[in-house]
């Protein structure tokens, strides 16, 4: 007999970690850009497990490839070549322009490991060359390193003493940026559009003057793309929209489709001054974890597949536009690029992602008072139709409720 939601809901209370704040249903399937719960309600997914399932849910390719694989070789030590991992580090490379990839689980260990390279090439010009600057309000991870490298000071309460070597500038003001950064810099490091932080983008030459800067006082610039990159402003890497390269860029989330995966890729100048041992995995770069992000690569970097991102990215926009002149006192903003986009309110936002949970469509709500919509890239126009209607009742109601 199968267990009941809250059966599982029980289970799960009693035995799990107490770390996330979880909505009362249990997910069982998707379909396309649809989740279906154990009681069999159908959500409209926006949130795409947080920008991971880029090509949404039982996309034939990725699932045939994976159970492929699966019957294969799921696991082989970085001791030895595999062909998957040797293809999806090529096709990082090429789509960068940058020279070497590197393969972990996560965003936080891509994040971990460019913070290790930034340190390793910067001590080989001085030892004490190691200051790492990062925004106010960004995210980079659960490690200590990254949550340090984090600019949300709630997020390091309680993990004292933190790594050393950080300092933190607001986000697009280059003026404070140029005040910190000098020859002992190792590196900027910065989301190229902010995600957790509220759906920040960038000021049009903000990037250019950041590289710039780094330039200068020959400081790396490492991007964090976990969340803006894998094609959702409409461009493969999001740094493609502001006219610039760094000598660091991350990925992870949708780089597999759900499979865990994370990386980064760097110049061959950087990735010179590591050597056989001074970074690793065990699980990183796995075969079958390759393979999938095989596949997401292959459909994502394709021109129309892009194309069909910028276009209902543009779609949706004016779509949340048009919301915010019906909504002028709830809706502060409207903001991001592509399929990142944020509608940032004037009260607390949770109640707004229950009252379209109940309507079955799925969002998200971060900073307190910031919705956020990540859906998979395969997201048609009369999708965004369907969640914006529900998003219109659903604004409607919580007004009403004052």
């Amino acid at each position: 007999m199968e267990e009941s939601t809250q059966e599982i809901i029980g289970k799960d209370n009693s035995n799990y970690l107490p770390v996330f704040s979880r909505y009362q249903i249990v997910l069982d399937r998707g379909e396309g850009v649809y989740l279906f719960d154990t009681e069999g309600n159908m959500y409209l997914d926006f949130l795409a497990g947080i920008a991971v399932n880029v090509l949404g849910y039982d996309f034939k390719p990725l699932v045939a490839t994976i159970s492929e694989q699966a019957k294969l070789l799921i696991h082989c030590s970085n001791l030895y070549y595999t062909r998957p991992q040797a293809e999806a580090a090529r096709k990082l490379v090429e789509l960068s322009g940058l020279d070497r990839a590197f393969f972990g689980n996560s965003g936080a260990e891509a994040n971990e490991g460019a913070i290790k390279v930034a340190r390793k090439f910067a001590h080989s010009i001085d030892k004490n060359k190691s200051k790492i600057i990062t925004a106010l309000d960004s995210f980079h991870g659960r490690t200590l390193a990254t949550l340090t490298a984090t600019g949300q000071p709630h997020y390091h309460e309680g993990y004292e003493p933190l790594p050393g070597g950080f300092e933190y500038v607001k986000f697009n003001d280059i003026d404070a940026l140029e005040k910190l950064v000098d020859d002992q810099t190792c590196a900027v490091m910065l989301e190229t559009i902010q995600g957790e932080g509220g759906v920040h983008p960038p000021n049009p030459d903000y990037f250019r003057k950041v590289r710039e800067l780094c330039d200068k006082h020959r400081a790396l610039l490492i991007l964090d793309e976990i969340q803006c990159g894998m094609g959702r402003t409409g461009k493969f890497f999001a740094y493609e929209n502001y006219g610039i390269k760094p000598d660091v860029v991350t990925l992870a989330k949708g780089l597999a489709g759900g499979v865990p995966i994370g990386a980064f890729i760097c110049t061959d100048e950087v990735a010179n001054s590591m050597k056989p041992g001074d970074h690793g995995t065990t699980f990183g770069g796995n075969p079958l974890a390759c393979a999938a992000a095989n596949v997401v690569l292959d459909t994502i970097s394709q021109k129309s597949f892009l194309d069909h991102v910028a276009e209902v990215g543009k779609y949706f926009k004016e779509k949340l536009v048009e919301l915010q002149q019906k909504f002028p006192d709830l809706i502060r903003d409207v903001r991001g690029e592509g399929l990142l986009l944020g509608a940032e309110l004037s009260k607390p936002g949770r109640r707004v992602v229950e009252l379209c949970m109940k309507r079955g469509a799925i969002i998200n709500c971060t900073v307190g008072n910031v919705l956020r919509f990540v859906p998979p890239l395969i997201v048609e126009k009369d999708q965004i139709d369907e969640l914006v209607e529900i998003l219109f009742m659903s604004l409607n109601d919580f007004s009403e409720e004052g």
